[in-house]
């Protein structure tokens, strides 16, 4: 993996504007220093992977390191390429930058369902100091992540989908932004990434109703075997998180080990769910190994057989075919 510089390239005026980040958090740094992290010390260096893969999901905004510092453990760990996914217009807008910034980082954009009520009161949209309002706060918001999802090295729309865990937003209200990121993922041509938490049913049944885009991913997907069974018979695609190593995880673990495995991918959601054995610290890309070492292990798998088969479905699912997408969405590839 190639790490930019710590300056990296300089942030878009837009990416300076004031928003609402929801449930306190900061904004996230402008200059790709360290974030805020979560409190916790950090997960030790895993043991490097015997094949290459990628981290389909995390929040670099979020880790107390600065990206290239991120970036170089994970190269380290064989974990070549990251994903960083934006939760609000601000951390959108960071992932947007820092994708363009490093090469070997790649964005997804989208509001998080705990997030859909904060930026459903941002009157004066992404420019706006928030506030009540109504529908013209949110038409703006969901334009902006529409506009960044159209940029070249941001890979997916999302994180979005329904969590009913948290009461942080009325379902309702979860679910008509649901529907508005489904609709443009399909309208810039490229994969939505699925945040499901507690919420299977309604998440499958809107997706059934509005008709998904060509790719779908769960992220940490939380199912059984039964819902694995459900979403890839969809063609729905499930990325796994350190919660599959956990201790108390054999019904994910059963998932994991009966899926084909086209339909696998891994991530960390650093700096959250740091896998086994480094529980209760703060994850970060490179931990990744840890997770694919226990997919392995699950499916009965060679741990450099499955490395190269979750590299090859990320060129598949995020640079595939054209597939009805529109022109131009294809010219980012995986490096060779």
């Amino acid at each position: 993996m190639t790490a930019g510089g710590s300056g990296g390239a300089p942030p878009r005026a837009d990416s300076e504007v004031p928003m609402p980040a929801g449930d306190g958090r900061p904004a996230p740094r402008a200059d790709f220093g360290p974030g805020p992290g979560i409190g916790k010390p950090p997960a030790p260096p895993p043991e490097p992977l015997p094949g290459v893969v990628f981290d389909s999901h995390c929040h670099l905004e979020m880790i107390d390191k600065s990206v290239s510092e991120v970036l170089l453990e994970a190269d380290a760990a064989q974990v070549k390429r990251v994903i960083t996914v934006g939760t609000d217009v601000q951390s959108a807008r960071w992932a947007a930058d820092c994708a363009a910034a490093f090469p070997d980082v790649y964005a997804a954009v989208g509001i998080h369902p705990n997030e859909t009520a904060v930026a459903a009161r941002n009157r004066d949209g992404p420019g706006g100091r928030g506030g009540p309002g109504g529908r013209g706060g949110e038409e703006e918001v969901l334009a902006e992540i529409a506009r960044l999802a159209a940029l070249p090295k941001v890979l997916a729309v999302g994180e979005t989908g329904l969590d009913y865990y948290r009461d942080s937003s009325p379902p309702e209200v979860q679910r008509d932004w649901f529907r508005a990121h489904i609709a443009i993922a399909k309208q810039v041509g490229k994969p939505l990434v699925i945040h499901d938490r507690e919420a299977h049913e309604d998440v499958l049944a809107i997706l059934a109703a509005d008709g998904p885009p060509e790719q779908v991913i769960f992220h940490c997907f939380s199912g059984d075997a039964e819902m694995a069974a459900r979403c890839t018979a969809a063609g729905y695609v499930l990325s796994f998180a350190g919660t599959v190593t956990f201790q108390n995880a054999a019904g994910l673990r059963e998932a994991a080990s009966a899926i084909p495995p086209e339909f696998m991918l891994a991530e960390t959601d650093a700096p959250f769910l740091t896998p086994s054995p480094n529980r209760g610290r703060s994850n970060a890309p490179a931990q990744v190994a840890n997770t694919v070492r226990a997919l392995a292990e699950a499916r009965q798998m060679d741990v450099a057989e499955l490395c190269a088969v979750i590299d090859a479905n990320g060129q598949r699912i995020f640079f595939g075919g054209s597939g009805g997408r529109p022109p131009g969405q294809h010219s980012v590839k995986w490096p060779d």
